[in-house]
């Protein structure tokens, strides 16, 4: 508990000390949270939500007081419980962890008297670094993509101190699944 609360608190600091929101401006951030998966097997199968742990940098380039472009590098855990993958017609369930490296590139809107709230959207990148099927040795890799592209969506909830909470969104805009791999096709 007390490594936690010294990350947090070194964290507070660290993002105090950002420069304000002025044209040409930089503001440089370090993020950790927390977040859920699903996906969607076919027409009728909707996978259960599993938490997962991500965490990353992030720079904020402002081209005016209203308009800035935030880049992030994200490790990003992902999981979801469902039918297996790579057993067509089976009705076992199994639970799948995903690890991505996540690159957002999104355009912000700052309002607000004080520009502390804002709006962003924009594409992002995910590329798989690895996958595990829980209580099992096969190996499913081979049945996904390595790519994952799509938009999000965030809504800060407040801002204090350089503080920030999110509330995210993500939509894959392709399957995780290989065509052809002979694996449920998730949507």
């Amino acid at each position: 508990m007390k490594f936690l609360f010294k990350m947090v608190l070194a964290l507070v600091c660290l993002c105090s000390s950002a420069s304000a929101q002025t044209k040409n401006s930089n503001e440089f951030g370090v993020q950790f949270g927390m977040n859920a998966s699903s996906s969607k097997l076919g027409i009728m199968d909707e996978t259960h939500y599993r938490v997962g742990f991500n965490a990353g940098v992030s720079i904020d380039h402002y081209f005016s007081e209203s308009w800035s472009i935030k880049a992030k590098v994200l490790y990003d855990q992902k999981s979801w419980e469902g039918p297996s993958l790579l057993m067509r017609g089976a009705l076992y369930g199994a639970q799948y962890d995903f690890n991505y490296l996540t690159i957002p590139v999104l355009a912000n809107w700052h309002f607000g008297r004080t520009k502390n709230w804002y709006l962003n959207l924009g594409p992002y990148t995910s590329i798989l670094l690895n996958v595990e099927e829980v209580g099992s040795d096969r190996d499913v890799r081979s049945a996904l993509n390595d790519l994952d592209l799509g938009i999000g969506i965030k809504i800060p909830l407040s801002n204090r101190a350089k503080l920030f909470f999110e509330l995210n969104g993500e939509k894959g805009l392709n399957n995780i699944v290989n065509e052809g791999s002979g694996a449920i096709d998730p949507q």
